[in-house]
């Protein structure tokens, strides 16, 4: 049963209320006058599927949720921004989340209409207790790592993209602009499944020990709509078992085991449940069994992190959880990388480095392109095609060179991938 311009209105007007947005804002963005808002408000004044569509990226909501027989007036960003006002009352970085979560909504679409959905159902959730101590955090974190790397398959190795291996598990990612105590969030959208975002601000390889991080949020911490992973809560109990989970997760024990042996190094030895908090932090819960000497030297280090694709500090934690590394020997390693002796033997053994842009632009790139396969299928219309691309480019049309995207649609066969414009 179709809903009346009048609830439309009033959905509309509880939407925008519950963001804190007056109207002349949201005609601001959205290209009406204060008193046109009014008017649809009031349910005096049709709304245009274009109007509709804005509307619904500018609160952050599905569209459907304007249409569907029952509204809801909350929703999962929503209930984080309440209970975490400093990211709410910053306008940028909600902005960006309320954007984002809009492409995640997109994104999914593109994929039912070319007929690749996910099943959000078939994601592993694990249900396990609360943590009773830090010790326990790290015992679950560690198991359900192994248990994680066993199913999907992955041995000891490195994982070589943690944004595809999450996608590919139906969990949306995004790249947004935080305060710098924040290095992720996970949020549980209705229509688009688990969706984290990892802090565009911060270095490669602190993002992927983060999203790392909030796929432990995903799944273990079934219960929670939204979580925000804060430095200043790194002794919460959640999230020292998140942290473990990564930690175990990116750089397996077995596998650095290998590797080290590989060039001569590391005996064995057993588990110190030690997990690191932050980039250059570590909390001790408690030592286990004996210290076997090691030779490990800075540049096994320098080896070891950047085949296993995590910063040297997460290594080097790493190894002192394994005992391979003395608190000494600890200490000495951090202070040099901290002084770039680790950045220069990097260069100096001519690892390659990241490109930092090339990651960024990842998402954006599956996104235009699917967006172009669906247009070529004839599933969605010009004028959508060039709606997506400058929402996830974010850019007026009149700032984008479509006789480029013309000429690519042109020559190029269904199925292919192209460059993004």
């Amino acid at each position: 049963m179709a809903i009346t311009q009048q609830e439309l209105g009033r959905r509309l007007r509880l939407a925008r209320e519950a963001c804190s947005f007056t109207q002349d804002h949201v005609g601001e963005r959205v290209g009406l006058s204060r008193s046109a808002i009014a008017q649809i408000e009031l349910g005096n004044r049709a709304v245009t599927s274009l109007e509709l569509d804005q509307f619904a990226r500018l609160y952050g909501r599905d569209i459907r949720d304007f249409l569907a027989p029952e509204f809801a007036e909350d929703n999962a960003l929503l209930a984080l921004f309440r209970a975490n006002e400093d990211i709410a009352n910053r306008d940028q970085t909600a902005e960006a989340l309320r954007h984002c979560l809009s492409i995640g909504r997109e994104f999914t679409n593109l994929e039912r209409l070319i007929g690749l959905d996910r099943d959000l159902t078939s994601l592993i959730r694990y249900a396990y207790p609360l943590p009773r101590s830090r010790f326990d955090a790290i015992k679950q974190g560690t198991a359900i790592a192994e248990q994680e790397r066993r199913r999907l398959g992955l041995g000891d190795g490195p994982i070589e993209d943690i944004v595809d291996l999450l996608e590919q598990q139906g969990i949306r990612t995004a790249l947004v602009d935080l305060p710098d105590d924040v290095s992720g969030l996970t949020l549980t959208d209705r229509d688009a499944g688990p969706f984290v975002v990892a802090n565009r601000s911060e270095h490669l390889l602190r993002r992927t020990f983060s999203f790392a991080h909030e796929f432990a949020h995903v799944l273990l911490d079934v219960d929670s709509t939204g979580i925000i992973s804060r430095a200043g809560d790194r002794a919460e109990l959640m999230e020292v078992r998140a942290n473990a989970f990564a930690a175990n997760f990116l750089m397996p024990e077995a596998g650095g085991r290998q590797f080290l042996s590989a060039l001569g190094k590391a005996g064995e030895a057993k588990l110190l449940a030690e997990t690191p908090t932050t980039e250059d932090d570590a909390m001790a819960i408690e030592a286990r069994g004996d210290r076997t000497e090691s030779e490990i030297a800075f540049h096994d280090v320098v080896l070891l992190a950047h085949h296993f694709g995590v910063s040297r500090s997460v290594a080097l934690y790493r190894l002192r959880n394994l005992q391979l590394l003395s608190e000494r020997e600890l200490k000495d390693f951090l202070q040099q990388e901290q002084g770039g002796r680790g950045r220069d033997l990097a260069r100096f053994l001519d690892l390659p480095q990241p490109d930092h842009a090339s990651e960024r632009n990842k998402f954006r790139h599956r996104f235009l392109n699917l967006a172009i396969e669906a247009f070529t299928r004839d599933i969605i219309s010009r004028s959508k095609l060039e709606e997506l691309f400058a929402a996830i480019l974010e850019r007026p049309r009149s700032e984008i060179p479509f006789e480029t995207l013309d000429d690519i649609i042109a020559e190029r066969p269904t199925g292919v991938s192209v460059p993004a414009v």
